[in-house]
């Protein structure tokens, strides 16, 4: 007796969803402030040549804003070198990506296999602080997600607590946007930027151990399911880290 059998053996692609923060305005600078292209976008090209689905929600849901300051097209030519962001921008396809985001309101945790924390200079004012937020890190990581965070989206580090209160970061190595970073990016512009610097808080953090590369290098961590990269140069590293993962 025989019978026919179809098998398939066509996998589900790996999904990661892409958090980024909506527009605000800075309390310190007024500046319009919002996500940041290279942090969103390099990401976006390694996940999608790996064959991975990608989804962009933002907290609040909507269209997104960027920081003006990593638009290649900016008068100031601060990413003028960045031509992935300039692709995905002129891409009337990828640009309405970012038109109309879902909120993360009835998330299903299901139905990904990552979250990726994009940076900004809106996180340092928006994700601070955001329970919603953390408890969203939290429950992912402890479904066993790979949870990613860059720049100034690690902010969310320093607060986010597991089921049990401990920190998730605690016992962990990882980095975000550092120091010199930021010392840099005020000369840059003349005067204070950010409401705190990451690396001052994480380091005054106990059982814990933050890191940081040279000032504006690739720099990605990986400790378990728990990737970090350092600043808008490490997106592409950290998502290379987060397939390398799942590939595991």
């Amino acid at each position: 007796m025989s019978a026919n059998i179809n098998v398939s053996t066509t996998a589900r692609p790996k999904r990661v969803l892409m958090l980024a923060a909506n527009a605000a305005v800075s309390p310190v600078t007024q500046w319009p402030v919002g996500f940041w292209w290279a942090e969103l976008t390099h990401p976006f090209w390694e996940f999608t040549e790996a064959g991975y689905s990608v989804e962009i929600r933002s907290p609040l849901g909507g269209a997104l804003q960027a920081d003006s300051y990593s638009d290649p097209e900016d008068a100031s030519g601060y990413s003028a070198h960045d031509l992935i962001s300039l692709g995905f921008k002129r891409s009337p396809s990828h640009a309405s990506l970012l038109a109309n985001t879902a909120s993360i309101e009835g998330l299903e945790l299901a139905n990904y296999d990552a979250l990726f924390v994009i940076g900004g200079q809106s996180p340092m004012i928006t994700f601070r602080g955001n329970t919603a937020l953390q408890a969203l890190l939290a429950e992912s990581y402890e479904a066993g997600k790979v949870v990613a965070a860059v720049c100034h989206g690690t902010c969310l580090l320093l607060e986010t607590r597991l089921s049990n209160g401990e920190l998730l970061v605690k016992g962990k190595t990882w980095t975000g946007f550092a120091n010199s970073e930021e010392q840099f990016a005020d000369s840059f512009v003349g005067m204070r930027i950010q409401p705190f610097w990451i690396e001052d808080e994480a380091r005054a953090m106990a059982d814990t151990n933050f890191v940081v590369d040279q000032r504006f290098r690739s720099f990605a961590v990986r400790d378990g399911r728990l990737i970090t990269g350092q600043q808008q140069y490490s997106g592409a590293a950290a998502a290379r880290l987060v397939i390398e993962t799942l590939g595991r």
